[in-house]
């Protein structure tokens, strides 16, 4: 193992550890836990593209650790993989893991397969580009309903990013699925009392280690109860996004803002013994915005 991934490794091989010893002690944050805090379980990272900061890399990394985060997400493929081991080496802030940068226009849905090909590269090279940096999870959108039928989306999508688990397992980095708004898993013009159930035979049908998903918490409040749809994905969620979201309004905010009901996030994550990274996922900026994210994130998950 290369000296640029051990903070990286190292701190997600001691949540791992942390989880095993608290499957045999979750009295310490039951039913008469004051408000479920989530410190020393959930850490704080952030996507790349959020810090505003000018200069080099490494200045970017230097200013999201001083905001009080405990590591960023990057994109992949397409980051300069010697640039940022650089920029962990200098700053001691480890990459926990990345977003693939081509989801969206280059979909694994697509009825093209030559597209669906193109797709599946942009999806290894990113685990392959992830690992060398030390980071942990690929980020993916797994496709769009727009594609087809549920049925068909569900199908392309299932065989084509099944191709890249052997890659996965090869380098241990895990994909994981985000929830989106792309009208599919759920009524894109629905009302906000659907579920999580085809979240979970989606991921279940993988039968892998190496799927699972980073669950973006404000991403469906608008469509359901984000405390169940942790409750009913459970284990299979490895990380997380967040960014606030008021369905009065029907707009994403600030984390923190709007009628997001956090309370109950945190009582079901910790029913579920969540350990892991958490990104934020909203307006970037400059150093003062950067701990100003930091700092809501503290609030909502009762960190400090």
């Amino acid at each position: 193992m290369n000296d640029f991934q051990l903070p990286s490794r190292r701190l997600f091989l001691q949540s791992t550890a942390a989880a095993m010893i608290a499957s045999h002690s979750l009295s310490a944050f039951g039913a008469d836990a004051p408000d479920y805090p989530l410190k020393d379980r959930l850490y704080k990272t952030l996507k790349i593209g959020m810090v505003g900061v000018k200069g080099s890399l490494t200045d970017k990394f230097k200013a999201a650790k001083a905001a009080g985060f405990a590591a960023i997400e990057m994109n992949a493929p397409g980051m300069d993989v010697a640039e940022t081991k650089k920029a962990i080496l200098e700053s001691g802030l480890p990459v926990d893991g990345t977003v693939n940068s081509t989801h969206w226009g280059t979909r694994h849905s697509d009825p093209d397969p030559e597209v669906r090909a193109k797709a599946l590269e942009s999806l290894k090279g990113a685990i392959r580009d992830t690992h060398a940096v030390g980071g942990h999870t690929v980020l993916l959108v797994v496709g769009h309903g727009k594609d087809g039928t549920e049925q068909e989306v569900w199908e392309r999508s299932v065989e084509n990013i099944a191709k890249a688990i052997p890659v996965a397992a090869e380098y241990g980095v895990p994909i994981a699925f985000e929830n989106v708004w792309n009208q599919f898993l759920y009524d894109h013009d629905g009302d906000s009392n659907q579920t999580a159930d085809k979240w979970k035979k989606y991921v279940d049908e993988f039968n892998s280690p190496f799927v699972g998903m980073q669950f973006d918490i404000g991403n469906h409040w608008k469509y359901g109860s984000m405390g169940d749809w942790i409750r009913t994905l459970g284990k299979r969620i490895i990380k997380l996004d967040v960014k606030g979201f008021s369905r009065a309004e029907g707009s994403f905010k600030k984390i923190g803002e709007g009628d997001l009901d956090f309370a109950d996030v945190r009582k079901a994550l910790t029913e579920i013994n969540f350990y892991g990274y958490c990104a934020a996922e909203v307006g970037g900026g400059d150093a003062t915005r950067l701990k100003e994210i930091s700092d809501n994130m503290d609030r909502v998950f009762n960190l400090v």
